[in-house]
């Protein structure tokens, strides 16, 4: 059986009969409040993404609710901005579940072996918990069950796989590959063959009992950026339960700031010492994730399972700051750096240096602070192995230009457009091999352009 959840409204609404009593000190408090701010960063600035896509008729970035899928099959533009530092290699299939009631069937078609796609599983902390795609489960058609922590049930025979999450609401982010306008077809029979289903309409047996419905709470920056952030943690953590064995004792310290699964949460019913201590504990947590932010230049190790990021929540709440559903690195390799436009800047590639992708590899720019493709004249927004026209010099070697004035014609072919000023590029390499993975292969340094 399924949890009956607690209306969310309350958790924002100040619903809560009395005030919070102060069980801890202010000292200890603040030291909490810095810690779960930490904790929650990464889920909340999700919530700030799929609430709108997944609850929201009326936001550009809806796509239709819960179990179903949007599909977009041209590459992004500057336009789109569902998402900070898009991929521009491969048009996204969004997809959020709603797994309470019963587990949801992906199915996906054959694809030839030079097309690459990935469905990356998200749950509500933001971890990777799975993979289909040709990397993971291969380029065969295949049925695969995504459950929430609440099903136990047996895998029948015809499905793939069983791929559990420990959250009751999940994402998906498809991935297809695009090699260019004249390929918009073949990408749109692909995703047409991505399939969700209630696993009691894919086995043809007669369907559960639905989940109550879900009062959302809207999303706020301001809210999310301070002590309302409990609020929003505490909705979350109703679709997170039973807590995982290695956060029970952390979630014991929550509660003494009025941290708990569907608890109502009402700032102006806390006592205001206990709010007083929340609050720097806030601030707190904001400058050190500043400061730590300083230093994370690659988003290589921000993103992966529960496993892998083995409880460091400071790297999981960068990993949001930095771009929110990331791969984890055995998918795609990223890199990059902070350029200036005003200077003209090349990346040279000897054939022995060039970036060691199974699938392919990409380079794309983001106009800074707000981290969205740069809009230009050449409506290039992304340059790669699949770039059209790209030379090559007669060594096999490759020089990418980069810079707000063109390089000249005779280089234009392997430009990419800058601002004038400061700027984001991005590197991604798709099944990236053994080196880069592990550090010994690096994206090569920019230079002043000859």
């Amino acid at each position: 059986m399924f949890r009956t959840l607690r209306m969310a409204a309350a958790v924002l609404a100040g619903m809560a009969t009395a005030a919070f009593a102060q069980t801890v000190t202010p000292e200890e408090a603040r030291a909490v409040a810095k810690e779960a701010y930490v904790y929650a960063f990464a889920p909340i600035a999700s919530y700030g993404t799929w609430s709108k896509q997944a609850t929201l008729p009326d936001a550009p970035e809806y796509i239709g609710g819960f179990n179903v899928f949007r599909h977009y099959s041209d590459a992004y533009t500057p336009e789109n901005r569902d998402v900070v530092t898009p991929n521009n290699d491969t048009p996204y299939s969004w997809a959020w579940l709603d797994l309470r009631a019963e587990p949801m069937v992906l199915s996906v078609p054959a694809v030839p072996h030079d097309r690459y796609y990935v469905m990356q599983l998200i749950d509500l902390f933001t971890y990777n918990f799975g993979y289909v795609g040709v990397r993971a489960t291969g380029f065969d058609a295949g049925s695969y069950i995504i459950a929430g922590p609440g099903w136990n049930g047996e895998k029948p025979a015809n499905v793939n796989q069983v791929i559990k999450a420990e959250t009751d609401i999940v994402g998906i982010l498809g991935r297809t590959s695009l090699n260019g306008k004249e390929d918009i077809p073949n990408v749109k029979a692909i995703q047409a063959g991505y399939k969700l289903e209630p696993l009691s309409q894919f086995l043809k047996v007669p369907a559960p009992e639905p989940a109550s419905a879900i009062a959302f709470p809207p999303y706020s920056h301001v809210k999310a950026s301070s002590h309302d952030f409990i609020g929003y943690l505490n909705f979350l953590l109703q679709f997170a339960q039973p807590t995982v064995p290695e956060e029970r004792s952390l979630m014991a310290r929550f509660a003494g700031i009025g941290i708990a699964p569907g608890k109502p949460w009402d700032a102006a019913k806390v006592d205001p010492e206990l709010l007083k201590a929340i609050d720097a504990g806030v601030e707190d947590a904001k400058a050190e994730m500043a400061q730590v932010a300083k230093t994370t230049l690659s988003s290589n190790g921000l993103f992966g399972s529960r496993d892998v990021l083995k409880g460091n929540y400071m790297i999981r709440a960068m990993g949001a700051e930095k771009g929110l559903y990331g791969n984890s690195i055995e998918e795609a390799w990223y890199g990059g750096f902070v350029g200036d436009g005003s200077q003209q800047t090349m990346l040279h590639f000897t054939a022995d240096t060039l970036p060691p992708a199974k699938f392919f590899w990409s380079l794309t720019l983001y106009a800074l602070p707000d981290r969205f493709l740069y809009a230009n004249p050449l409506e290039r927004y992304s340059i790669g192995d699949r770039t059209k026209d790209l030379k090559y010099g007669a060594d096999k070697s490759l020089t990418i230009y980069l810079g707000h004035k063109s390089p000249g014609k005779d280089k234009e072919a392997n430009w990419l457009p800058t601002p004038e000023g400061k700027y984001s590029l991005v590197a991604r390499i798709y099944g990236p091999d053994k080196s880069a993975m592990e550090g010994s292969w690096k994206l090569p340094a920019p230079q002043p352009a000859e």
